[in-house]
């Protein structure tokens, strides 16, 4: 059985062919049931959440990848969501592979979002604006760039040292971008906006969207969470 782990990932997977692959993927079809998640009490701290989701294609593989959210985890220095993956036979169960999830869940998660910008944003759009400076950020600022000729790409955060950390991070990616000061002013100029945060209140405000904007919305996953108002 073997073991990949997040560097193997990221040498392995770049963003044009990943973005085909879940193209066709998606095209393709899987059997993907409803994906269980539950409430955990953290002492001391905000709820956290446990993730369960299988998917599989018959007669080829079975996948599950668990996760779990726990939001108050950057106060400790660590990242607010972790994950695995295991790939298994759908032909006899055996276990195939298993990979570390956090690398395998930023790619794809950023790629799908690539996908659907592939098919909704203006193929011309050359400004990107990314609202959040967690594990997503350089991810979603990397692929986006993978499929639209974006020129501009500004990163916004409730903490600007953490905004200046991705874009030293998209620096030594030969990427370049800059810290915004101003969200509605960003907003107002991109022409894709791109919110990956676990934001409880609205942040993108449908007043601030140009026509024709592309707004793509990665974060909020349970009914509390939210990162546009009803207008966007």
């Amino acid at each position: 059985m073997r073991h990949f782990n997040n560097s193997e990932i990221i040498a392995n997977l770049d963003w044009l062919p990943l973005v085909d692959a879940l193209r066709e993927g998606f095209r393709r079809g899987a059997h993907s049931p409803p994906r269980p998640h539950y409430t955990v009490s953290v002492p001391d701290g905000r709820e956290a959440t446990l993730l369960l989701m299988p998917a599989w294609s018959e007669g080829h593989y079975i996948g599950l990848k668990t996760a779990t959210v726990f939001p108050d985890n950057g106060r400790l220095g660590l990242p607010a969501v972790t994950s695995y993956y295991m790939l298994m036979s759908a032909k006899d169960g055996q276990l195939v592979a298993t990979f570390d999830g956090s690398e395998l869940t930023a790619r794809r998660t950023a790629a799908a979002s690539a996908l659907a910008s592939s098919y909704l944003s203006r193929s011309e759009s050359s400004r990107l604006l990314i609202v959040g400076t967690g594990k997503l950020s350089p991810n979603l600022a990397a692929a986006h760039a993978a499929v639209r000729p974006i020129k501009e790409i500004a990163i916004w955060g409730r903490d600007a040292s953490k905004a200046e950390a991705v874009v030293a991070h998209l620096a030594e990616q030969g990427i370049k971008a800059h810290v915004a000061d101003d969200l509605e002013q960003e907003v107002r100029r991109a022409d894709i906006v791109s919110c990956a945060t676990l934001s409880t209140e609205p942040l993108i405000y449908g007043a601030w969207l140009q026509p024709g904007t592309h707004l793509d919305l990665v974060g909020a996953f349970t009914p509390k969470m939210r990162e546009a108002d009803d207008e966007a």
